[in-house]
């Protein structure tokens, strides 16, 4: 509703109502019979396979960290690192990515790109930050202290019961919060997302350009057998 006054449009009313779509609304022949090779093109290329999961990859496995999200991150790992250091010529450190990113796991069975758009529906991309040894420490801290499994990858955090930092290491290496550290994320979390307490320093920013779901296709190619399991990367002592 919109009411005039002094030759000015004025906005006073917006109404609406909801349509629901249901069984109600039948397909029309015509557009069904244009679109049936389209959709027959895309559900081959969705459920070829691309690789096999011996095992179930899972999301409740552990609680600290899962075979899924080590999976996930992993990933992201091995696709990211050449990417980045042939665009700076600098070596990616690790990965964090939240747990509320990876939507599914993969069973048992033969895996498809179809299994990939499951694990993450959103059009999230990988990005490098760059942090401060100190900012850095922040972020492992948060990780190490949540209640949720965070996927991490080429990170080992030791925690007492309280979940305080015991030990950290890099790539195998221990923590210097001398230095800066490069580190793969989502753009979801660089860019607002729930990223309390994940990037709130940040030094650099390099755009991969490399979809998470595309990396996820690509390294399924490259493999025969998905293997992944919960491990030692994040563990909390008794």
């Amino acid at each position: 509703m919109v009411s005039c006054k002094n030759d000015a449009v004025q906005l006073t009313e917006i109404k609406g109502k909801q349509i629901p779509v249901d069984t109600t609304f039948t397909g029309n022949d015509s557009i069904e019979k244009y679109i049936a090779p389209f959709r027959s093109r895309i559900n081959e290329v969705l459920d070829s396979t691309l690789a096999y999961a011996p095992q179930p990859l899972l999301l409740n496995d552990e609680k600290r960290n899962t075979s899924m999200g080590n999976l996930m991150a992993d990933i992201v790992f091995e696709e990211t690192a050449p990417v980045f250091n042939s665009r700076t010529g600098k070596e990616l450190d690790f990965v964090v990515l939240n747990a509320g990113g990876v939507r599914s796991i993969i069973s048992q069975g033969n895996v498809s790109a179809r299994n990939a758009y499951e694990v993450m529906p959103f059009e999230n991309y990988i990005v490098v930050v760059e942090l401060s040894g100190s900012a850095a420490r922040k972020l492992i801290d948060f990780v190490a202290k949540s209640s949720r499994p965070h996927p991490v990858s080429r990170l080992q955090i030791l925690t007492d019961k309280n979940r305080s930092l015991e030990s950290v290491n890099i790539k195998g290496q221990p923590f210097d919060e001398s230095r800066n550290y490069y580190v793969a994320t989502s753009d979801y979390l660089v860019n607002g997302g729930p990223s309390v307490g994940f990037f709130d320093e940040i030094v650099s920013t390099t755009e991969i350009d490399y979809l998470l779901r595309n990396a996820i296709i690509d390294h399924l190619k490259k493999v025969d057998t998905l293997k992944s399991e919960v491990d030692d990367r994040i563990k909390q002592l008794d």
